[in-house]
């Protein structure tokens, strides 16, 4: 999602996409609030301009690289750079167009106001669709780079937050998810653009026509662990050692990590804070904690700081009746329990583990006619496997721990002098 490839008129890739995570184009999200104004931003997008989304990559390579701006003659999302090079055509989706900075989310259609704003031609994006629709079929081309058959109709499809949610059912107001991959998401579905006006969460389409979702996002969720990992956990011959062993020595210790906190600022963050300046931080080290300290904090920081997005969510009325797990955190029996406790609900794991590569495939199959709705399709093949409770001693611990980690980013940003 939010990444930007930029083609000539030859549809040839004129410089590295600029990913997600890259976060160079704070000036081009200053200059943009102070353009267009942090209220008007929000009314017109649902969302402030971020340095993850995409209009600021293009500011970027407008300002710092105008031989390339020059050749640009079109725009689009990497998946949809994917599909362009099955079937020739340049296309998108409302969910992953939401990411983009230029879509007017409410209305489901591109923002001539932000176009305008930007000096962005309309002519350089792609066109529009709702996920399961058919945007096109493979071509001859596509089809002798890919292997698929040529004339496969392929269906416009998601990013990766709004195609894992449909394929864990997170499709109704009131379902949510809690991802943890390298970065960390909250996903509600809603049946009205619901906003915060301090944009802290972002407002997006969902895959589903006429609905869609809420979103809080933690940049480096699962990253800490692997960070921790590749960082401390690696031994002199480069060999890492096993996620599973780090979280078997954590399991032994107690909620709460005897004191130890950890902030998964490691990349800035987006919810709540919006601020890519963020930092990480341990706090609270003693000589009587371990590795295994440490690695239960990182899990448990990741999961408090997906709780910051609940918290946010009761503000704003948003339901949460259920919580679906699902990423690579959720392959990991602590994480799950940490994560029910420090939620204070409730959490349940899905049958089918392929997350959003399982949302599309049903996506795909509404668009050729299999089931006649996501909401069909959802209802015929998503299965819960399993429930995990919340402990009602850890939920205490927790919920304590939760009110001291709440007070660690306003005092590091204050040590480290950030404004």
């Amino acid at each position: 999602m939010h990444g930007a490839v930029m083609l000539d008129d030859q549809g040839s890739v004129i410089r590295p996409a600029l990913i997600w995570c890259d976060v160079r184009t704070e000036k081009q999200c200053r200059d943009l609030t102070v353009k267009i104004g942090q209220e008007r931003l929000i009314q017109l997008t649902c969302n402030p301009a971020l340095a993850n989304f995409t209009l600021t990559k293009l500011l970027w390579v407008r300002e710092n690289e105008p031989e390339n701006w020059k050749r640009v003659r079109a725009v689009m999302l990497p998946k949809d750079y994917v599909r362009f090079r099955l079937i020739g055509e340049r296309a998108t989706d409302m969910a992953d167009a939401s990411g983009t900075l230029l879509l007017d989310v409410a209305h489901r259609r591109w923002s001539k106001e932000m176009l305008q704003a930007a000096e962005i031609d309309e002519r350089l994006l792609p066109s529009l669709h709702e996920s399961p629709d058919v945007c096109g079929k493979i071509s001859s081309k596509g089809a002798a780079e890919s292997g698929l058959r040529a004339g496969t109709p392929v269906v416009a499809g998601a990013g990766d937050q709004a195609a894992g949610a449909t394929g864990m059912g997170i499709v109704v107001a009131g379902t949510v998810s809690a991802t943890i991959g390298t970065s960390g998401v909250v996903f509600a579905a809603t049946d009205r653009p619901a906003l915060d006006p301090r944009g802290r969460v972002h407002t997006f389409c969902h895959a589903i026509p006429g609905r869609w979702h809420v979103m809080g996002v933690t940049q480096a969720a699962g990253l800490s662990l692997r960070w921790f990992r590749d960082t401390f956990a690696t031994n002199s011959s480069g060999v890492r050692e096993p996620y599973e062993e780090l979280t078997a020595g954590a399991a032994k210790i107690p909620a709460g990590s005897d004191g130890l906190l950890w902030t998964p600022y490691l990349m800035g963050e987006r919810t709540p804070h919006l601020d890519s300046n963020a930092r990480g931080a341990l706090v609270g080290v003693t000589a009587s904690h371990t590795r295994a300290h440490i690695v239960r904090a990182i899990l448990e920081g990741v999961a408090f700081s997906l709780r910051d997005t609940f918290t946010l969510f009761r503000e704003m009325n948003v339901p949460v009746a259920s919580i679906r797990l699902g990423g690579g955190g959720a392959c990991s029996p602590l994480w799950r329990q940490i994560q029910a406790d420090v939620y204070g609900q409730a959490v349940e794991i899905v049958e089918a583990e392929e997350g959003a590569a399982y949302g599309a495939a049903l996506l795909a199959g509404v668009g050729a006619g299999f089931w006649p709705t996501v909401d069909v399709a959802c209802a015929a093949t998503v299965r819960i496997a399993s429930r995990i409770d919340p402990q009602p001693a850890a939920v205490a611990t927790l919920n304590a721990s939760y009110a001291a980690y709440r007070r660690i980013y306003p005092a590091t940003r204050e040590i480290l002098g950030i404004h």
